[in-house]
């Protein structure tokens, strides 16, 4: 290996001994199997392989595997394997490394192999030689590298274009022979001939979905802004909400300048980070020329176990110290859920002589619900992007900054034939590709698959399609209560095919205690998808929870019956009229006016007595009417989205959400009783910190003006179950404090495994730890006091503020979380001396 001699002024000598010792989903990815079909073989060589020591059976790291009669080659990693995709002739493989004899093995082209290498020591009769050590040059190379971030930074520019290509691949993987010969797969036989083998880890796999993108984005510096305009589009495979949510998850990008790598929502640690040195072990294996640029390669892997870090190869250009190429994947014990493997791939080129731009960045993912599985189906995830033709501030792109959304869609996006796409993508679909847009359409319409399909969706959803309508969910079929008993409830909604624009929905319930049926229905119908703008109108019938928070099950729900604590018997009688317009202004800025009107009525023990005139003069009232319009405008800032047809869904946003809403009570409209003004402020934000997991806060501020009955004021959120709810006080009693006036504040932090993955006993369960705290407070005007009897043990907070605050350990077994939580005041009041200090909760978390 050559290095040429480096203008750094630095002492640069190397420690040989710095070497290593020679050393969702089940049900989606069932899915993604029934949807697809190719039609040849790929013309690509495909070689897999482990290189070790002849004599003592160790890994070797860094050996040259080359095409023997071409330039095309790599390394082994610190494990010694390595991977090779080739298109070119060449009939044997080479292995060489200073110290060993050099070894050629003889390969097949065109089809998947494993090429091990067993090298025999080489050994030297040499004279001792003595070498004083000081500094690493791999070390010296990444702090040039740090020092001209800024200058090799696209952000630089204060605004750019380009165009990008994106084409988007799902694959099954883990085909077996043993799930080749299952009955229930006996119609799909035809595909099998066509399995491919990957050389991200070895394993088979089968193509079921693609989709490719072009189109043209703008970027502005200040005041910052990115907008997207697709110029054409298209996909082949199965479609559906859940896919498009995990879709949007790959659309993230990777810049390795920054210090941290977002990677499905967690921090990983840049090989190039500014504190580098402190995370990682780098070593410079070789020099040579990429194209016209000589390059520094160096190979870097975590020092430290679990955490979330990368190992690989990254190429630095001599003179600027920009990244010109870039290979890596997660390291192999990281903390993080359903992903076996993720592999990133970047190239860097250099404009005008000055500027370094990626021009090609390669995504890969390998998820699987049990990690390192392969028996049980999981899939591949391919997101590849190329970019071209970049300009650079040019005053004719600011016009697309004014776009109400950041991306739109050119009407005949979708529209485009195949020449278009033969003249215009940067590259040729290889015959692998090809199939999945000729034969996936035979596929979906045997009705073994659609009905596969419709199980699998009602599974996920808790809705069983049933021709065009969807019928559901099935979670609210039965439930129990205090009040009704046992609760039956049937309904349903229109599904997609009914209607792309309009959904109709309603449902029907009856409880066998007190004799009554319920039930409700709505309208949405939606004007434009992206900028959001919709109406709705909605009618029910039904029981309800005053004080149930947003983020909790309904009463009607099975679980919350199952896991209820105390009895379930402070329930409302409420008839609601309801209507609502949103629209959304441009990406980020919403706006909502809803019209309600509200009847509510005692249940069970429960009464209205009002003291409109004279304390000791009670009025029972049979009833509560109110009419009420409310504007609320909601502030999201940069979130990123999933639009399916009715319904949109948050993947991130790295700035506070906030929300206002300002309601108006009419009084004599439609019976309405009370006049009054309520404001409330809602804002919260999710983010990471740094290396140390990451955290959230919620914040709630509001203010009633009026004289009113206790159901209209602000009755706090409580939880009279045994599973967490991040949006109550999990201590706190429904009907335990009322308030005119309120603050409340919840902050919790996700350690994911900070303090777990450093204790030998616990790192391989790969449980995480989280802290939360919740304080509320407020106060009631005398008049509000008076006005109405409250129930038993509902009361003002007086002058101490209620806390809150727990520890839990998440990740349990992946999805479970168990979660200790302490009371902190109102320990002894008089009204309810019985208060819960303790308490344990679970929940089910689907994260990363």
């Amino acid at each position: 290996m050559n290095f040429p001699k480096m203008d750094l002024k630095y002492n640069i000598s190397y420690h040989i001994t710095d070497f290593p010792g020679a050393r969702k989903f089940v049900p989606l990815c069932f899915t993604f199997i029934l949807a697809f079909s190719i039609t040849a073989v790929s013309q690509v060589t495909k070689i897999m392989g482990h290189v070790k020591d002849a004599k003592t059976g160790e890994a070797i790291p860094f050996v040259n595997i080359v095409l023997k009669g071409t330039t095309l080659g790599t390394l082994t990693d610190f494990n010694g394997n390595y991977a090779l995709e080739f298109k070119v002739k060449a009939d044997s493989l080479r292995a060489s490394l200073l110290g060993y004899f050099n070894m050629t093995r003889k390969i097949s082209l065109h089809q998947f192999q494993t090429v091990d290498f067993e090298l025999e020591p080489q050994l030297y009769n040499l004279r001792e030689v003595v070498v004083r050590y000081k500094g690493n040059p791999a070390d010296i190379i990444l702090q040039k590298v740090i020092e001209h971030k800024k200058s090799n930074m696209l952000q630089s520019f204060e605004t750019y274009q380009y165009k990008a290509y994106t084409k988007i691949e799902v694959d099954a993987n883990n085909i077996s022979e043993k799930l080749k010969k299952r009955k229930i797969l006996k119609p799909f036989d035809f595909v099998w001939n066509y399995v491919d083998t990957s050389t991200i880890n070895g394993k088979s796999y089968l193509p079921v979905f693609i989709t490719e993108t072009m189109s043209e984005v703008y970027y502005r510096k200040s005041p910052r802004s990115k907008k997207e305009v697709i110029k054409a589009s298209r996909l082949s495979g199965l479609e559906n909400e859940s896919i498009s949510q995990f879709l949007g998850n790959l659309s993230q990008e990777v810049d390795v300048y920054k210090d941290y790598v977002l990677v499905f929502e967690k921090n990983f640690i840049s090989p190039i980070a500014d504190f580098g040195l402190d995370a990682y072990k780098y070593y410079l294996v070789d020099s040579t020329y990429i194209g016209n640029n000589w390059c520094y390669h160096l190979m870097f892997k975590p020092k430290r176990k679990q955490e979330l870090t990368f190992t690989g190869n990254i190429w630095i250009a001599d003179t600027s110290f920009a990244v010109k190429k870039l290979d890596m994947r997660i390291a192999s014990d990281a903390n993080i859920n359903f992903v076996n493997d993720l592999a990133i791939a970047q190239e860097y080129e250099r404009a005008n002589g000055q500027y370094w731009l990626l021009t090609k960045d390669k995504f890969s993912v390998d998820f699987n619900v049990v990690e390192n599985a392969r028996k049980l189906i999981g899939f591949f995830a391919h997101r590849t992007v190329q970019y071209s033709e970049f300009q650079f501030d040019l005053p004719e792109s600011k016009k697309f900054f004014s776009m109400p959304s950041n991306v739109l869609i050119e009407p005949e996006s979708g529209k485009k034939d195949d020449a278009f796409w033969d003249d215009n993508r940067p590259e040729r679909l290889n015959k692998t590709e090809q199939g999945i847009y000729k034969m996936v359409d035979s596929v979906k319409n045997m009705p073994v698959f659609k009905t596969y399909v419709d199980v699998i969706y009602m599974i996920t959803t808790g809705y069983l399609k049933w021709g065009k309508f969807e019928l559901g969910p099935y979670t609210k079929l039965f439930s129990y209560n205090g009040l009704e008993g046992a609760r039956f409830r049937f309904g349903g909604r229109t599904a997609n095919s009914f209607s792309k624009k309009v959904q109709l929905e309603g449902y029907v319930a009856y409880g066998t205690l007190d004799g009554e049926f319920k039930g409700g229905g709505d309208i949405l119908y939606m004007f434009s998808k992206n900028p959001r703008r919709d109406f709705s109108a909605s009618y029910k019938w039904d029981v309800e929870q005053l004080g149930l928070s947003p983020n909790a099950f309904y009463t009607d729900n099975i679980l919350s019956s199952i896991f209820h604590r105390g009895p379930n018997n402070k329930l409302t009688m409420v008839r609601e009229y309801k209507m609502a317009y949103e629209h959304e202004w441009f990406n980020g800025l919403i706006n909502t006016i809803t019209l309600t009107h509200r009847e509510m009525f005692p249940l069970g023990m429960t009464q209205f007595v009002v003291f409109p005139n004279d304390p000791l003069s009670p009025v029972f009232m049979n009833s509560i009417y109110t009419s009420e319009i409310r504007f609320d405008t909601r502030l999201s800032w940069r979130e990123k989205f999933i639009n399916a047809e009715f319904y949109r869904y948050t993947i991130s946003s790295s700035y506070p959400i906030i929300q206002v809403s300002l309601a108006c009570g009419i009084p004599h409209v439609f019976k309405s009783d009370y006049e009054y003004y309520k404001l409330q402020l809602n804002i919260q934000q999710w983010f990471n910190f740094s290396s140390i997991g990451w955290s959230k806060y919620k914040i709630e501020a509001g203010k009633i003006w009026g004289t009113l009955p206790y159901p209209l004021l602000r009755n706090h959120d409580g939880n009279q179950t045994f599973l967490f709810d991040e949006d109550a006080s999990n201590l706190m009693n429904y009907y335990e404090f009322v308030s005119d006036m309120w603050f409340s504040v919840y902050f919790t932090h996700h350690f994911d495994g900070l303090i777990f993955n450093h204790i030998p006993l616990l790192r391989k369960l790969k449980w995480r730890e989280v802290v939360h705290a919740r304080c509320v407070y407020g106060t009631l005007e005398p008049k509000n006091e008076a006005y109405s009897l409250f129930p038993d043990q509902m009361r003002p907070f007086g002058s101490e503020p209620y806390w809150e605050a727990g520890a839990g350990i998440e990740n349990i077994f992946k999805i479970f979380r168990v979660d200790a939580v302490w009371r902190m005041t109102h320990l002894h009041d008089l009204q309810n001396p019985n208060v819960t200090k303790f308490g344990l909760f679970v929940s089910m978390n689907f994260t990363f």
